[in-house]
């Protein structure tokens, strides 16, 4: 947790007219955690209105908190507690694998189990606990309320932002092979090259994505498809070969 005085300090470089960008950069906090902290600067005891206390696992908290963000939910039950679900595509058993996995390592007294739907199996765990973890849960579709961190979930994000980004790539990203052409020698010439992408319709969510890929230092570009600003795209040969390290496609 940063101190009171690194959050002041930080807000004081932001006062005297610099970038955002450039403080995060002065001092190694991300921007979205300076971002909350002109919102609300005192910090709250960690955890401290949560029932279950802080997850088991921070590291799979991270994982597991970008696969409710892409392809998650939290609903009620209809006598009390709630269920959390995550969409696993059949395609990809090695995921279904790793969000039971990331559940029971966040909250171990928690069960799991595979809801099987027609393409999919819903990875469901009850618990009456799951949105004082996920505090996020709301009315309605997540790209039509706020999407903002709690400052104890920022801090986890950047003690372990690669798993952040591995777990919103492993619900709503994809690893793809591009192709273009090329004059080689005068010769036209088929030129392959592998590309991420990230696509989610929820402005707040994709800027917890590029926010945190700023951090990591992986380039990024907007990849605007019928005028809608949903995919982000990471396609330099130093920005993919990073990704390749920390993420690597779904299996």
């Amino acid at each position: 947790m940063y101190e009171l005085s690194t959050r002041e300090r930080a807000l004081s470089l932001v006062a005297q007219g610099r970038s955002l960008n450039s403080v995060s950069r002065e001092t190694g906090i991300s921007r979205a955690a300076i971002r909350s902290w002109q919102d609300r600067l005192e910090p709250l005891p960690r955890m401290a209105p949560r029932v279950p206390g802080p997850p088991s696992d921070d590291r799979a908290y991270a994982y597991l908190l970008g696969l409710y963000l892409g392809d998650g939910c939290i609903s009620a039950h209809p006598r009390s507690g709630y269920y959390l679900r995550i969409a696993c595509a059949d395609t990809w058993p090695g995921l279904m694998r790793l969000c039971r996995e990331a559940i029971t390592r966040v909250y171990p007294g928690a069960g799991v189990c595979a809801v099987r739907k027609q393409g999919c199996a819903m990875v469901t765990s009850y618990s009456p606990h799951w949105p004082c973890l996920f505090p996020q849960h709301g009315p309605g579709r997540k790209h039509e309320r706020r999407i903002v961190l709690e400052s104890w979930q920022q801090e986890i994000v950047d003690a372990h932002p690669w798993d952040l980004v591995r777990g919103l790539i492993h619900s709503d990203g994809c690893r793809i092979t591009n192709w273009t052409t090329r004059l080689v020698g005068g010769e036209r010439k088929r030129y392959e090259y592998p590309r991420y992408f990230f696509t989610n319709v929820s402005d707040d969510i994709r800027r917890l994505y590029t926010d945190t890929l700023d951090q990591l230092g992986v380039g990024w570009t907007h990849c605007t498809r019928h005028g809608n600003p949903y995919n982000i795209s990471v396609a330099r040969k130093a920005s993919v070969a990073l990704m390749d390290a920390h993420v690597g496609a779904k299996h």
